[in-house]
Protein backbone atom coordinates (compact mmCIF):
# COMPACT_ATOMS: atom_id res chain seq x y z
CA UNK A 1 0.00 0.00 0.00
CA UNK A 2 1.05 3.56 -0.56
CA UNK A 3 0.36 6.89 1.54
CA UNK A 4 -2.27 7.72 -0.47
CA UNK A 5 -3.65 4.55 0.23
CA UNK A 6 -3.33 4.51 3.82
CA UNK A 7 -4.55 8.01 4.15
CA UNK A 8 -8.18 7.40 2.99
CA UNK A 9 -8.77 4.68 5.32
CA UNK A 10 -7.09 6.07 8.26
CA UNK A 11 -9.68 9.29 7.66
CA UNK A 12 -12.52 6.51 7.76
CA UNK A 13 -11.36 5.21 11.17
CA UNK A 14 -10.97 8.47 12.48
CA UNK A 15 -14.40 9.56 11.30
CA UNK A 16 -15.63 7.64 14.39
CA UNK A 17 -13.70 9.18 17.06
CA UNK A 18 -13.13 13.00 15.99
CA UNK A 19 -15.68 16.36 14.70
CA UNK A 20 -16.33 16.76 10.99
CA UNK A 21 -14.28 20.11 11.43
CA UNK A 22 -11.12 17.65 12.43
CA UNK A 23 -11.73 15.75 9.29
CA UNK A 24 -12.42 17.94 7.44
CA UNK A 25 -9.05 19.86 8.33
CA UNK A 26 -7.02 16.64 7.75
CA UNK A 27 -8.48 16.43 4.58
CA UNK A 28 -7.14 19.56 3.52
CA UNK A 29 -3.59 18.86 4.72
CA UNK A 30 -3.43 15.71 2.82
CA UNK A 31 -4.89 17.00 -0.37
CA UNK A 32 -3.11 20.05 -0.34
CA UNK A 33 0.55 18.96 1.07
CA UNK A 34 0.85 14.74 2.25
CA UNK A 35 -0.22 13.28 -0.94
CA UNK A 36 1.70 15.48 -3.39
CA UNK A 37 4.69 15.49 -1.40
CA UNK A 38 4.76 11.97 0.14
CA UNK A 39 1.43 9.85 -1.34
CA UNK A 40 3.62 8.20 -3.86
CA UNK A 41 5.52 6.37 -1.07
CA UNK A 42 5.72 2.77 -0.06
CA UNK A 43 6.97 1.05 3.41
CA UNK A 44 8.42 3.55 4.70
CA UNK A 45 9.63 7.49 4.27
CA UNK A 46 12.60 8.69 4.62
CA UNK A 47 13.66 11.10 7.66
CA UNK A 48 16.13 12.73 5.25
CA UNK A 49 13.19 13.21 2.51
CA UNK A 50 10.55 15.28 5.20
CA UNK A 51 13.69 17.19 6.58
CA UNK A 52 14.34 18.23 3.20
CA UNK A 53 10.52 19.02 2.59
CA UNK A 54 10.72 20.75 5.89
CA UNK A 55 13.24 23.07 5.32
CA UNK A 56 11.91 23.89 1.71
CA UNK A 57 8.42 24.63 3.14
CA UNK A 58 9.76 26.97 5.97
CA UNK A 59 12.05 29.10 3.35
CA UNK A 60 8.35 29.11 0.98
CA UNK A 61 7.45 31.40 3.46
CA UNK A 62 5.35 28.23 5.69
CA UNK A 63 5.42 28.84 9.20
CA UNK A 64 6.79 26.63 11.71
CA UNK A 65 3.53 26.13 13.45
CA UNK A 66 1.72 25.06 9.65
CA UNK A 67 4.26 22.50 8.80
CA UNK A 68 4.25 20.83 12.45
CA UNK A 69 0.88 20.74 12.03
CA UNK A 70 1.09 18.77 8.75
CA UNK A 71 3.69 16.71 10.10
CA UNK A 72 1.24 15.46 13.26
CA UNK A 73 -1.12 14.66 10.52
CA UNK A 74 1.39 12.13 8.64
CA UNK A 75 2.84 10.84 11.61
CA UNK A 76 -0.55 9.74 12.63
CA UNK A 77 -0.44 7.80 9.05
CA UNK A 78 2.09 6.16 9.49
CA UNK A 79 1.33 5.37 13.13
CA UNK A 80 -1.69 3.46 11.72
CA UNK A 81 -0.14 2.38 8.65
CA UNK A 82 2.43 0.53 10.95
CA UNK A 83 -0.61 -1.09 13.65
CA UNK A 84 -2.08 -2.33 10.06
CA UNK A 85 1.51 -4.31 9.34
CA UNK A 86 1.86 -2.04 5.87
CA UNK A 87 4.38 0.68 7.10
CA UNK A 88 7.97 0.56 8.83
CA UNK A 89 7.14 4.08 10.85
CA UNK A 90 10.05 5.60 13.75
CA UNK A 91 9.58 9.11 14.69
CA UNK A 92 10.80 11.82 13.01
CA UNK A 93 13.95 13.08 14.74
CA UNK A 94 13.25 16.76 13.11
CA UNK A 95 15.57 20.36 13.09
CA UNK A 96 14.24 23.27 12.43
CA UNK A 97 15.95 26.58 11.51
CA UNK A 98 16.62 29.10 14.19
CA UNK A 99 13.98 31.53 14.28
CA UNK A 100 15.85 34.92 14.22
CA UNK A 101 12.82 37.14 14.15
CA UNK A 102 10.58 37.17 17.09
CA UNK A 103 7.21 38.10 15.38
CA UNK A 104 5.09 40.17 17.96
CA UNK A 105 1.43 40.30 18.56
CA UNK A 106 -1.22 42.29 16.95
CA UNK A 107 -2.71 44.40 19.59
CA UNK A 108 -4.69 47.51 20.18
CA UNK A 109 -3.21 50.17 21.93
CA UNK A 110 -4.59 51.81 25.31
CA UNK A 111 -5.97 55.09 23.46
CA UNK A 112 -7.10 52.58 20.17
CA UNK A 113 -9.14 50.87 22.47
CA UNK A 114 -10.95 53.47 24.40
CA UNK A 115 -11.53 54.96 20.72
CA UNK A 116 -12.73 51.32 19.86
CA UNK A 117 -15.17 50.80 22.86
CA UNK A 118 -16.81 54.74 23.13
CA UNK A 119 -17.91 54.06 19.19
CA UNK A 120 -19.36 51.02 20.07
CA UNK A 121 -20.98 51.53 22.92
CA UNK A 122 -22.06 55.50 20.85
CA UNK A 123 -23.69 53.37 17.97
CA UNK A 124 -25.44 50.56 18.82
CA UNK A 125 -26.29 47.63 16.19
CA UNK A 126 -26.29 43.50 17.49
CA UNK A 127 -22.92 43.90 15.17
CA UNK A 128 -20.87 46.13 17.28
CA UNK A 129 -22.74 44.79 20.58
CA UNK A 130 -20.59 41.39 19.54
CA UNK A 131 -17.01 43.32 19.06
CA UNK A 132 -17.71 44.88 22.40
CA UNK A 133 -18.29 41.65 24.20
CA UNK A 134 -14.90 40.51 22.05
CA UNK A 135 -12.80 43.09 23.35
CA UNK A 136 -14.03 43.29 26.99
CA UNK A 137 -14.08 39.23 27.09
CA UNK A 138 -11.40 37.86 24.54
CA UNK A 139 -13.49 35.56 23.22
CA UNK A 140 -12.66 33.95 19.50
CA UNK A 141 -14.39 34.84 16.40
CA UNK A 142 -16.39 31.45 16.26
CA UNK A 143 -17.74 31.83 20.04
CA UNK A 144 -19.20 35.41 19.02
CA UNK A 145 -20.73 33.86 16.22
CA UNK A 146 -22.27 31.22 18.06
CA UNK A 147 -23.60 33.01 20.86
CA UNK A 148 -27.60 33.51 22.13
CA UNK A 149 -29.17 35.27 24.04
CA UNK A 150 -29.02 33.04 26.40
CA UNK A 151 -25.79 32.71 27.13
CA UNK A 152 -25.88 35.45 29.13
CA UNK A 153 -26.55 35.52 32.35
CA UNK A 154 -28.08 38.58 34.24
CA UNK A 155 -28.89 37.66 37.41
CA UNK A 156 -24.94 36.44 37.86
CA UNK A 157 -23.44 38.96 35.14
CA UNK A 158 -21.51 36.38 33.46
CA UNK A 159 -21.02 34.55 29.87
CA UNK A 160 -21.42 31.16 29.33
CA UNK A 161 -19.06 30.39 26.12
CA UNK A 162 -19.58 26.26 25.44
CA UNK A 163 -19.67 26.13 21.20
CA UNK A 164 -18.01 27.47 18.62
CA UNK A 165 -19.42 28.37 14.57
CA UNK A 166 -17.22 27.46 11.67
CA UNK A 167 -18.04 27.12 7.70
CA UNK A 168 -15.87 23.48 6.98
CA UNK A 169 -14.81 22.16 3.76
CA UNK A 170 -16.54 18.75 3.69
CA UNK A 171 -14.10 17.16 1.75
CA UNK A 172 -15.16 13.07 0.60
CA UNK A 173 -12.10 10.52 -1.54
CA UNK A 174 -14.06 10.71 -4.87
CA UNK A 175 -17.00 13.55 -3.67
CA UNK A 176 -17.38 16.96 -4.93
CA UNK A 177 -15.94 19.16 -2.23
CA UNK A 178 -18.20 21.49 -0.80
CA UNK A 179 -18.73 24.08 2.20
CA UNK A 180 -21.01 23.72 5.64
CA UNK A 181 -21.69 26.11 8.46
CA UNK A 182 -21.57 24.07 11.69
CA UNK A 183 -21.44 24.20 15.68
CA UNK A 184 -19.38 22.26 17.35
CA UNK A 185 -18.76 22.28 20.92
CA UNK A 186 -15.98 24.94 22.69
CA UNK A 187 -12.88 24.11 21.02
CA UNK A 188 -11.40 22.29 24.65
CA UNK A 189 -12.72 21.24 28.19
CA UNK A 190 -11.00 24.70 28.95
CA UNK A 191 -12.76 26.32 26.34
CA UNK A 192 -16.13 25.84 28.08
CA UNK A 193 -15.77 29.04 30.52
CA UNK A 194 -18.14 31.63 32.09
CA UNK A 195 -16.84 35.44 31.69
CA UNK A 196 -17.83 38.29 33.71
CA UNK A 197 -19.15 40.83 31.95
CA UNK A 198 -18.52 44.37 32.02
CA UNK A 199 -21.18 47.09 33.65
CA UNK A 200 -21.76 48.27 30.19
CA UNK A 201 -21.93 45.41 28.59
CA UNK A 202 -24.90 44.29 31.15
CA UNK A 203 -26.71 47.77 30.99
CA UNK A 204 -26.71 47.27 27.25
CA UNK A 205 -27.84 43.93 27.41
CA UNK A 206 -30.57 44.46 30.50
CA UNK A 207 -32.67 47.44 27.94
CA UNK A 208 -33.07 44.22 25.11
CA UNK A 209 -33.68 41.65 28.16
CA UNK A 210 -37.55 41.89 27.44
CA UNK A 211 -37.93 42.12 23.80
CA UNK A 212 -35.04 39.41 22.32
CA UNK A 213 -35.80 36.06 21.99
CA UNK A 214 -33.55 34.18 24.25
CA UNK A 215 -32.96 31.34 21.15
CA UNK A 216 -31.62 34.15 19.02
CA UNK A 217 -28.21 34.59 17.72
CA UNK A 218 -26.75 37.81 19.27
CA UNK A 219 -25.12 39.22 16.12
CA UNK A 220 -27.90 38.84 14.20
CA UNK A 221 -31.17 39.23 16.69
CA UNK A 222 -32.53 36.30 14.50
CA UNK A 223 -32.53 32.69 14.25
CA UNK A 224 -30.09 32.43 11.65
CA UNK A 225 -26.67 32.89 12.49
CA UNK A 226 -23.44 34.64 10.84
CA UNK A 227 -20.38 32.69 9.84
CA UNK A 228 -17.13 34.35 11.28
CA UNK A 229 -15.86 35.54 7.31
CA UNK A 230 -18.95 37.69 7.22
CA UNK A 231 -18.58 39.28 10.64
CA UNK A 232 -14.88 39.32 10.29
CA UNK A 233 -15.60 41.56 6.92
CA UNK A 234 -17.74 43.73 8.86
CA UNK A 235 -15.44 44.52 12.23
CA UNK A 236 -12.49 45.47 9.25
CA UNK A 237 -15.47 47.93 8.03
CA UNK A 238 -15.52 49.33 11.46
CA UNK A 239 -11.60 50.04 12.04
CA UNK A 240 -11.72 51.40 8.57
CA UNK A 241 -14.47 54.08 9.51
CA UNK A 242 -12.36 54.85 13.06
CA UNK A 243 -8.74 54.92 11.11
CA UNK A 244 -7.95 52.60 13.41
CA UNK A 245 -4.91 50.58 12.27
CA UNK A 246 -6.61 47.05 11.52
CA UNK A 247 -5.67 43.98 12.77
CA UNK A 248 -6.96 40.89 13.20
CA UNK A 249 -10.02 39.73 15.45
CA UNK A 250 -8.38 37.23 16.80
CA UNK A 251 -6.07 40.43 17.79
CA UNK A 252 -8.67 41.36 20.12
CA UNK A 253 -8.12 38.83 22.09
CA UNK A 254 -4.40 39.30 22.06
CA UNK A 255 -5.60 43.25 23.09
CA UNK A 256 -7.91 41.66 26.19
CA UNK A 257 -5.27 39.55 27.19
CA UNK A 258 -2.45 42.14 27.54
CA UNK A 259 -4.40 45.00 29.17
CA UNK A 260 -5.34 42.11 32.23
CA UNK A 261 -1.69 40.73 32.29
CA UNK A 262 -0.78 45.00 32.19
CA UNK A 263 -3.52 45.13 34.64
CA UNK A 264 -1.67 42.66 37.04
CA UNK A 265 -4.21 40.14 36.69
CA UNK A 266 -2.90 36.66 38.06
CA UNK A 267 -1.98 34.62 34.83
CA UNK A 268 -3.69 31.72 35.75
CA UNK A 269 -7.04 33.68 35.96
CA UNK A 270 -6.24 35.47 32.55
CA UNK A 271 -5.68 32.02 31.39
CA UNK A 272 -8.47 30.27 32.52
CA UNK A 273 -10.92 33.60 30.62
CA UNK A 274 -8.82 32.89 27.48
CA UNK A 275 -10.05 28.87 27.78
CA UNK A 276 -6.27 27.95 27.59
CA UNK A 277 -5.80 24.59 28.07
CA UNK A 278 -2.98 24.98 30.62
CA UNK A 279 -1.03 28.27 32.15
CA UNK A 280 1.77 27.25 29.58
CA UNK A 281 0.12 28.49 26.31
CA UNK A 282 -0.94 32.26 28.16
CA UNK A 283 3.05 32.49 29.26
CA UNK A 284 4.20 31.47 25.87
CA UNK A 285 2.28 33.90 24.41
CA UNK A 286 1.70 37.15 26.70
CA UNK A 287 4.16 37.70 29.12
CA UNK A 288 6.59 39.54 26.74
CA UNK A 289 6.77 42.97 27.33
CA UNK A 290 5.10 45.15 24.95
CA UNK A 291 6.02 48.58 24.05
CA UNK A 292 3.81 50.14 26.45
CA UNK A 293 5.17 47.84 29.51
CA UNK A 294 8.90 48.56 27.87
CA UNK A 295 8.31 51.99 28.32
CA UNK A 296 7.18 52.18 31.69
CA UNK A 297 10.08 50.40 32.91
CA UNK A 298 12.80 53.09 31.28
CA UNK A 299 10.70 55.74 32.88
CA UNK A 300 10.29 53.53 36.39
CA UNK A 301 14.39 53.36 36.61
CA UNK A 302 14.98 57.03 35.48
CA UNK A 303 12.83 57.93 38.58
CA UNK A 304 14.35 55.83 40.88
CA UNK A 305 17.82 57.56 39.70
CA UNK A 306 16.55 61.25 41.22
Amino acid sequence: MTINDISFEWIKYKEAFVKISSISAYMLLLENHILPSFGHYETEIPESTVQEWVLEKIKSGMSKKTVGDILIVLNMILKYGKKRGVFNYTPFDIVYPTESVNKTLEVLTIKQTNELISYLKENFSFRNLGILIAISTGVRIGEVCAMKWNDIDLDRGVLTVNKTLQRVYICKPGEKRETKIIINDAKTSASNREIPLSPDILKIVKKLQKIVNPEWYILTNDKKATEPRVYRNYYYAVMRELQIPIIKFHGLRHSFATRCINANVDIKTVSVLLGHSNVTTTLNVYTHPDLEQKKSAINKMFKSLK
